[in-house]
């Protein structure tokens, strides 16, 4: 895959039954169709995190200050995860149920594939116009207008190249639904370069507060999730040999723990399971179902498990991806110990 695909449109996107068209700068067109939108949909991927649905609920909440009606919509779950509701301070987000079925303009954001858009996919054939934002580095490129850069530390940062080429005045609410993904995705800058630290800083003059801001989605958890997490961390393996030898460090969250709690707690695991100093990669597999697991990877650089991710069919980012596999825990784990043995090679385009 080439560094940014090339990125292609109707030929004039809000009226044409043409083929497609080569887009030359998909941000200023992308901004050119929201200018004229009377109604727009946004769609974060399944189970959003804070660069997809905050992706969506800043360009969102500029849209309807325009004049727009706006919604913001995800297949799963059916309510919103409650740490990131507090961002949402226009009442934009709709059940899935509510979304129409044929959307005007349709505006896709952080989802590397269709599939993860899980039971809303299909309005990406329906819509009039459909806009992709996104960064992951396996995305095929999928849409009308797409806006796929994977040197972008995270979709927000495109959302923003967006809503500037739009002239959308950038103010707080805004900016909190930005920083929010910003600081996710990056792993709390770790994987941010001077870019989205420059951001950063302009969203800080906008008036956001870091500490509060991130408190309640980073830093806070019921007290009955530290059993479950002391029960993932005693279940921790460390495989010294695997990876060529950088190491791999795995643990399982059964499917009661995975049911029992937020989606903030068990995306933590993985985070503390990456801090073992004898491994370059983390891996949890959480059951989804009774032979079926969601895996979550990490790593600390010297591995790109984005690559390891994709040829297990999933995907994601360099430093962190997933992937959703069935079989037993056994064979999941062999099919990981395979994967990282490939040699690094470029994604097939």
């Amino acid at each position: 895959m080439p560094a940014c695909p090339d990125s292609y449109a109707p030929s004039d996107p809000l009226n044409s039954s043409q083929g497609a068209s080569l887009v030359v700068d998909p941000i200023q067109t992308a901004a050119d169709v929201l200018a004229e939108a009377a109604d727009v949909t946004l769609l974060a991927h399944v189970q959003p995190d804070a660069d997809s649905l905050g992706s969506a609920l800043a360009l969102g909440i500029a849209l309807r200050r325009r004049g727009a009606s706006v919604r913001v919509a995800f297949a799963t779950p059916e309510e919103m995860p409650d740490t990131l509701a507090p961002f949402d301070v226009l009442g934009l987000v709709v059940p899935a149920s509510a979304v129409p079925a044929t959307p005007d303009v349709l505006v896709v954001c952080d989802a590397a594939e269709p599939a993860r858009l899980g039971a809303l996919a299909g309005l990406l054939d329906t819509a009039r116009v459909s806009i992709m934002i996104d960064h992951h580095v396996s995305n095929p490129g999928f849409g009308d207008i797409q806006v796929l850069d994977p040197a972008a530390e995270a979709t927000v940062v495109l959302a923003h190249r967006v809503l500037t080429a739009l002239g959308a005045p950038l103010d707080v609410d805004i900016a909190r639904c930005l920083y929010a993904g910003l600081v996710t995705d990056t792993v709390g800058f770790r994987t941010a370069g001077e870019s989205a630290h420059l951001l950063a800083a302009e969203l800080v003059a906008a008036g956001v507060e870091p500490e509060p801001l991130l408190r309640p989605m980073l830093d806070t958890h019921p007290f009955t999730w530290f059993a479950a997490l002391s029960r993932a961390l005693a279940g921790c393996v460390l495989e010294p040999e695997a990876a060529g030898g950088l190491g791999l460090v795995h643990t399982v969250l059964p499917a009661f723990d995975v049911a029992s709690f937020r989606a903030a707690e068990i995306d933590s695991v993985v985070d503390t399971v990456r801090t073992a100093a004898e491994a370059e990669v983390a891996l949890v597999l959480k059951q989804v179902g009774d032979r079926r697991w969601s895996a979550s990877m990490r790593s600390k650089g010297a591995v790109d498990v984005s690559r390891v991710a994709a040829r297990l069919g999933g995907g994601g980012h360099r430093a962190a991806a997933g992937f959703t596999r069935d079989g037993t825990v056994g064979q999941v784990l062999s099919d990981v110990r395979s994967a990282l043995a490939v040699p690094a090679r470029p994604l097939a385009s």
